[in-house]
């Protein structure tokens, strides 16, 4: 037998900082909102081990702790934070319809999707390895440069994203190797010719990595092979950067929500508004330029603002 249908007035999509600061504020609104927390509860900051550069934290924190800090402080509100993760959707009509695990059946008046994005990484073991021990392999330099100030880093990636990433870094760290696995950059012109000019950055094209090294604790270097050439070398690195592209995670609202080519959800200018009355997005499920902790709360701020408006407007 199918459970009752659930009626709700703010259902919030993932958790991070864009999902539970929506939390907070739709609380704080008297709009009694559920939060299902996804696949990944507390999103892409539970793989950050040292999170510096939020503000309200001298001491810094890590990716975990601050999110179960924002997570005790929407219940605090009222906030209904559940486990589990939304499956299908259906956004025909005013009432918002999605479903939980295929099998729980939620009414919603607004609906705020949090549900970020991933970074695409090699997929190397050893990548993996040192990703996960917070080890020297990371897709932020924004985030994690500063760690590496003064030492030898490695950046892999041909876009704009890989070579703005790279100017960054080169601005802290010693030396900056940048592996291009063609003959050449995907980036914009003046973006190339950005990295080109800057003389602590060098190009390896038509390089791949075949391991990341390191020392059971932290990377040590990488060993990279030229696809033409046939040639193998190890390059020394404290960081191994990656920045090759994020992901998403939108694929359930493509058949309502206006996604852009690479699967970003397009959000009204100056709102979080969709083009879905009713649905509000927050977070790095819109954002592929700045893809921080702090605009993600920001943006999660502005949506449960645009939902306790429309509620307003609709009564």
């Amino acid at each position: 037998m199918s459970e009752e249908i659930e009626k709700v007035k703010c259902l919030i999509i993932g958790s991070g900082p864009a999902g539970y600061t929506a939390a907070i504020y739709a609380a704080r609104a008297n709009m009694t909102p559920v939060l299902y927390q996804g696949m990944q509860p507390g999103g892409q900051l539970t793989t950050t081990n040292d999170v510096e550069n939020f503000p309200g934290y001298p001491d810094g924190v890590t990716g975990p702790e601050m999110m179960i800090q924002l997570q005790a402080q929407s219940e605090r509100f009222g906030a209904d934070v559940r486990t589990g993760w939304i499956s299908k959707v259906d956004f025909t009509g005013p009432i918002h319809k999605v479903w939980v695990e295929d099998k729980k059946e939620i009414h919603c008046d607004t609906v705020i999707i949090s549900t970020g994005a991933e970074a695409k990484y090699l997929g190397l073991p050893s990548e993996q390895k040192y990703l996960e021990l917070g080890g020297g392999v990371s897709a932020c330099a924004v985030c994690d440069g500063f760690f590496y100030r003064n030492q030898e880093t490695v950046i892999v990636g041909a876009g704009d994203s890989a070579c703005e990433e790279a100017h960054y870094l080169s601005n802290i760290c010693s030396k900056v190797t940048m592996l291009v696995r063609r003959d050449e950059f995907r980036a914009s012109k003046i973006m190339v010719e950005r990295v080109k000019k800057t003389e602590n950055i060098e190009i390896l094209y038509n390089t791949n990595t075949l391991e990341v090294l390191g020392d059971g604790e932290g990377v040590t270097g990488a060993k990279v092979k030229n696809s033409v050439t046939g040639e193998e070398q190890v390059i020394q690195c404290t960081g191994f950067f990656v920045a090759i592209g994020h992901k998403p995670n939108t694929d359930i609202f493509k058949s309502w929500i206006d996604l852009d080519q690479t699967g970003y959800i397009i959000g009204k200018p100056g709102s979080s508004k969709t083009n879905v009355p009713g649905v509000f997005v927050s977070g790095d499920a819109s954002d592929k330029e700045y893809r921080q902790a702090i605009t993600a709360a920001g943006t999660g701020c502005m949506a449960a603002l645009d939902a306790e408006r429309y509620l307003a407007a609709q009564t």
